[in-house]
């Protein structure tokens, strides 16, 4: 199959409900990977606190940091894949060279043991890398430049995503505390493994779906043969202990090691956007300074897996007269809200027509709705608190359904702005920026977390305390670049 070049126009694809066909082969490889992703996400924290910890509460500081350093890794290694992709094995190699090492890492983490979990989780991390950057590109070259439809086209694929992320805690959750354990004593393991099953369907249905690409993300000349695909493997093998040092060390070491790979990619990019020119140029400094607002949205909106987790288990009423709502089962309501509402959203951009925000406009309105959410949690923690020390039910699902408005606000927006601002040269590299970015944000939602829960575990006032520090951080830095928001506009050039 001979390759398309990245800024060549894309191939005439038979359309599928107005999109190209394509489209729906990379949802089902995203919708079996966010499985995969998604499954072991409300696991991992209760795990880490059951298995290593005793079930003491004072585990849920060290789980907290883990977490957070583990979901750090996964988005920052982006800059690896993309550089992988980019310039060594080609886009569709990448992916399925990823999903190899991401299969592989779910099943490991199923050993009860603390080396082999942590291998497991850096695994799983190398093997991210070169996956979930490049699906979400290879998206953005099913279009045309300038094609209207690339947004609604990420919308679509970001319900791939959401679809996977629900379907998953409901029967990972299962298979836990019912099928193979209970309630007082889950069966981690069988979450793990079920992970595991789902990244191989997915790396199947993109081995067998790749075709449909027509070349798009093909290797080329440059790229080599087979035995390149096998240095890059060894070569992500010998990185597998490096990926476990740095999840070792986590928190504010980490925090770093991930600055230091921002600068480095900051680099790269305007030496590449420079070289092209002052347009390039400033639309690489447009998205630079929307990645550093990206990580105030998800050091916050990352506590779904930490202290939410913990929040859930021990001060959210669960008893819905008589049946006690599965912790794991929280972890839905997100994909819930994206389903239900990114058609709504969707329909709204559409329907604003000229009066539609800008994107750093939708940036801003994303992280104060994130902020509007921890104003839900300040208000129930201190007013709504019941005589047994517990805030009713209905508010955590609600706060998940307002962060749910500001993430579409933001994230599926944020991956088709990168295809539109990126060198064309860079484009895995850029995408992987974006993951770099998540990934500090994520690394700081694993402190933050540590410092709600304390020393001897989460308490009523640690939350309301801690929650309170993230409503002024959030609608502060949202407001902030919703006014600043015609200068980085202009910055880009047109691109909306």
């Amino acid at each position: 199959m001979s390759a398309v070049a990245e800024s060549a126009p894309p191939p005439k694809f038979k359309e599928i409900l107005g999109h190209p066909g394509p489209l729906w082969m990379l949802f089902m490889s995203e919708f079996w990977e966010r499985f995969a992703f998604y499954g072991i996400r409300w696991a991992l924290v209760l795990y880490i606190v059951a298995q290593f910890h005793g079930g003491q509460a004072s585990g849920q500081s060290d789980a907290n940091l883990t977490y957070g350093s583990y979901l750090a890794l996964v988005y920052a290694w982006g800059i690896i894949g993309g550089y992988v992709a980019d310039k060594l094995i080609g886009h569709q190699r990448s992916i399925l060279l990823g999903a190899v090492f991401m299969a592989a890492g779910l099943f490991l983490i199923s050993v009860p043991s603390a080396l082999m979990f942590k291998v497991g989780l850096a695994t799983i991390i190398v093997g991210n890398g070169m996956f979930k950057p490049i699906i979400s590109t290879l998206v953005g070259r099913l279009y045309p430049v300038g094609d209207e439809r690339r947004d609604s086209g990420f919308t679509i694929f970001y319900m791939g995503i959401n679809a996977g992320a629900f379907l998953a805690p409901l029967l990972t959750g299962w298979f836990a505390n019912q099928l193979f354990g209970s309630d007082a004593g889950p069966a981690y393991k069988y979450v793990f493994i079920s992970a595991g099953f789902g990244m191989l369907i997915s790396l199947v249905w993109f081995y067998i779906g790749r075709a449909q690409l027509q070349g798009i993300g093909a290797p080329t000349e440059e790229h080599g043969g087979m035995g390149r695909v096998l240095m890059v493997a060894l070569g992500t093998l010998l990185l597998i202990p490096v990926v476990y040092a740095l999840l070792a060390v986590g928190g504010a070491k980490l925090q770093w090691v991930l600055t230091a790979l921002f600068v480095v990619l900051i680099g790269m990019l305007m030496v590449e956007g420079t070289r092209e020119g002052a347009v390039a140029r400033d639309k690489v400094i447009a998205m630079l300074i929307i990645f550093v607002f990206n990580v105030m949205f998800w050091m916050f909106f990352e506590q779904a897996g930490s202290s939410f987790t913990f929040l859930a288990e021990e001060i959210v009423n669960r008893d819905l007269g008589g049946f006690i709502f599965p912790t794991a089962w929280f972890q839905s309501v997100n994909s819930i809200a994206i389903i239900t509402l990114a058609p709504v959203m969707a329909w709204i951009w559409i329907k604003m027509g000229s009066k539609n925000p800008s994107i750093p406009r939708k940036f801003g309105l994303g992280l104060i709705f994130n902020g509007l959410a921890f104003a839900l949690l300040m208000l129930a923690l201190s007013t709504m608190v019941s005589d047994a020390g517990k805030i009713p039910f209905w508010t955590l699902v609600a706060v998940y359904f307002i962060q749910s408005v500001g993430e579409l606000c933001l994230s599926p927006i944020g991956l088709s702005m990168v295809t539109k601002l990126a060198p064309a040269r860079l484009g895995g590299l850029a995408m992987g920026g974006w993951f770099v970015s998540v990934g500090i944000g994520n690394n700081l939602s694993g402190i933050f977390a540590s410092v709600v829960s304390g020393e001897s575990g989460m308490t009523t006032q640690s939350a309301l305390s801690g929650y309170t520090f993230g409503f002024w951080a959030l609608v502060g830095s949202g407001v902030v670049l919703f006014l600043a928001a015609p200068l980085v506009q202009k910055l880009m050039h047109g691109v909306k």
